[in-house]
């Protein structure tokens, strides 16, 4: 089945140009969070005052999980999740691009009855 080779070709090398944009693409949440420290003398903890951390949150076989994230990685986090978003549309977006290129394929093919 060639035809359906040719669209199956040309919708990977569509989806890998996409994929490649992509990078890093991570599946959480960032939330930004106030919390004592465990210094005993802290002049910021004994006025009331917390210090802001970065926590990402994810699901690992089922369960939710947290991790700190360094200040410096707060940003390459915050596109890493933008990204992830995105990869899942493109996902969603695969699955009828392949099919519709494969139809219009085999619309072009002569003396094909439509498969």
């Amino acid at each position: 089945m060639k035809a359906s080779n040719e669209s199956t070709q040309k919708c990977k090398k569509d989806y890998e140009r996409q994929l490649a944009k992509l990078w890093p693409a991570l599946k959480g949440s960032l939330a930004q969070v106030f919390k004592p420290c465990i210094r005993k003398n802290c002049p910021a903890c004994a006025r009331g005052d917390k210090h802001a951390a970065w926590i990402l949150s994810y699901t690992d076989q089922g369960r939710r999980r947290c991790l700190y994230v360094p200040e410096a990685l707060v940003p390459l986090i915050r596109q890493g999740i933008e990204n992830g978003r995105k990869l899942e549309q493109l996902l969603y977006r695969t699955g009828p691009a392949l099919v519709k290129a494969h139809r219009q394929q085999i619309a072009k093919s002569p003396g094909n009855k439509g498969e």
